[in-house]
């Protein structure tokens, strides 16, 4: 798999014309053999209209990156999107962006630039991160015509292992991003703003990845989906 992705890198490569998404396919993906404290990540989440990547749109996009073991907060960004349709009731319940926040907000183009440019060369972090991908890859599609393939590490995923592994009795609730960063006592943010999520995301993988870690290191391969 691995060998299969940076194939599809170099060929998706050869196909894609000068711009942002040449840029950031030009950088070879991380090695899996990489001892996972030596590869940098960005922490990715997204808020959207909702959860159907065909035709749901991103509302805003936080990042931050995680070089090692250590948050470099110098590089959080969060992003409104500005998108062509009112925003549904239901969905700014949660999020609590607006129509008028979203009109103020930048072209998706611009957004996913600057997105590839600070995943270039790391690895993709997020919590249920097939919802980063998904919505990601369409944007990527609707911008520059092409999908999105990255590496990317799901602290959700990391979360089930570890309770499959140690046969610990759990509830689909317990796989929530808030669930488990109470459960390694990580501080509290608020919830449904893209860029505190993806803080707690980049900090519960940390908790995850040094509760396995018994001081020797643990190749990337190890924590990839």
């Amino acid at each position: 798999m691995p060998l299969l992705l940076d194939w599809r890198r170099r060929w998706q490569l050869r196909r894609t014309p000068p711009g942002p998404l040449r840029d950031y396919l030009t950088q070879p993906f991380p090695r899996t053999r990489t001892d996972y404290r030596e590869q940098e990540y960005l922490s990715v989440d997204l808020e959207t209209t909702g959860l159907d990547v065909r035709q749901d749109q991103i509302l805003s996009v936080g990042y931050v990156t995680v070089r090692g073991a250590t948050i470099d907060l110098s590089t959080a960004r969060h992003r409104v999107v500005r998108i062509d349709r009112s925003i549904p009731e239901a969905s700014a319940v949660i999020h609590q962006i607006t129509d008028d926040q979203s009109a103020q907000g930048s072209e998706l183009s611009e957004v996913m630039e600057e997105v590839l440019a600070a995943l270039t060369g790391k690895v993709m972090l997020a919590h249920h991160a097939t919802i980063e991908q998904g919505f990601l890859s369409n944007a990527s599609k609707a911008c520059w015509g092409r999908g999105l393939l990255m590496r990317t590490v799901d602290t959700q995923v990391l979360a089930y292992r570890t309770f499959e592994r140690r046969q610990i009795p759990y509830q689909p609730s317990d796989l929530r991003l808030f669930a488990l960063a109470s459960r390694y006592n990580l501080p509290r943010y608020g919830a449904h703003n893209a860029l505190s999520d993806a803080l707690t995301a980049a900090e519960l993988f940390l908790a995850q990845a040094a509760y396995r870690d018994d001081g020797k290191g643990l190749p990337l391969a190890d924590f990839l989906c």
